[in-house]
């Protein structure tokens, strides 16, 4: 859930931000190396020049698109975003490198992000995941990261009982993932949170803890996912949980809970 932790959409990827295509102008591979430098004002002057450069007009746009979507995280400037849906309505996919074009459905996926429109946007994410063996790691793990962010955001915009199919959805995702990759630290913590989502809060414990023992698998990763678990489970799962149970004194059973969590960290250190 967006609640449980400040999930920050950054925009970098590799294929946008790393060492310029062989045969691309020196203006493109500039304008690459600004926007990694997020100096977004100097990527878009750049990108500016290589779009006048024959065969490279739909790649420049892309980074004008990129670098004006990451303005408009900065200072939420409507005239960014619009700027943005301008540049990404220019760009011819045909046109593009393969891995450009996984980066021109990322940054039409942030522009509905952006929008407020979750839904669609989870969509564009999904297709960019479908090309996945275009992106190294980090990168699909970023992707797979906003995916389920935006499906969590169109779930908390719908009514509760028309939310569990779209936890489901992630739930689903999560699992394969989890299946190819146990370490996988995005599907150990969204395992959790969609099983939560879906109202299934014995589930979602379960995966909770499983995800905590599972992180060492990926020790890269852990002390991040462990710090996102923790707070899954004191901010959320141990308080609901302690309301679900009748039989006892709420604060009996949050004590009771926090002490049993306190004890699978301790085991598993």
């Amino acid at each position: 859930m967006s609640t449980c932790r400040d999930i920050v959409i950054a925009l970098i990827l590799t294929g946008l931000a790393s060492v310029a295509w062989a045969d691309e102008p020196p203006a493109l591979a500039k304008a690459r190396s600004l926007y990694n430098a997020s100096d977004y004002d100097g990527a878009i002057d750049a990108a500016s020049v290589a779009r006048r450069e024959p065969g490279w007009a739909d790649a420049a746009a892309l980074v004008i698109a990129r670098a004006h979507l990451e303005q408009y995280r900065q200072r939420a400037d409507a005239e960014d975003l619009l700027a943005a849906r301008q540049a990404l309505g220019a760009v011819r996919a045909a046109a593009l490198s393969p891995r450009d074009q996984v980066d021109q459905l990322v940054g039409l996926g942030l522009s509905l992000y952006l929008s407020e429109i979750y839904g669609a946007a989870a969509e564009l994410f999904d297709t960019a995941l479908n090309r996945a063996a275009l992106l190294a790691v980090r990168d699909r793990l970023l992707l797979l990261d906003w995916w389920a962010t935006a499906l969590d955001r169109e779930a908390q915009s719908r009514p509760v009982d028309r939310r569990a199919p779209v936890f489901e959805r992630v739930s689903a995702r999560m699992a394969e993932e989890i299946r190819r990759d146990p370490g996988n630290p995005k599907a150990n913590y969204w395992l959790a949170v969609a099983a939560r989502g879906a109202g299934d809060i014995e589930g979602a414990w379960d995966a909770a803890v499983a995800a905590w023992v599972r992180s060492t698998l990926s020790p890269e990763t852990a002390e991040d996912l462990r710090a996102d678990l923790d707070r899954l489970m004191t901010q959320v799962l141990i308080p609901e949980r302690a309301r679900a149970v009748v039989a006892r004194d709420p604060q009996e059973a949050f004590a009771a809970l926090r002490t049993e969590w306190d004890m699978v960290k301790q085991q598993w250190k």
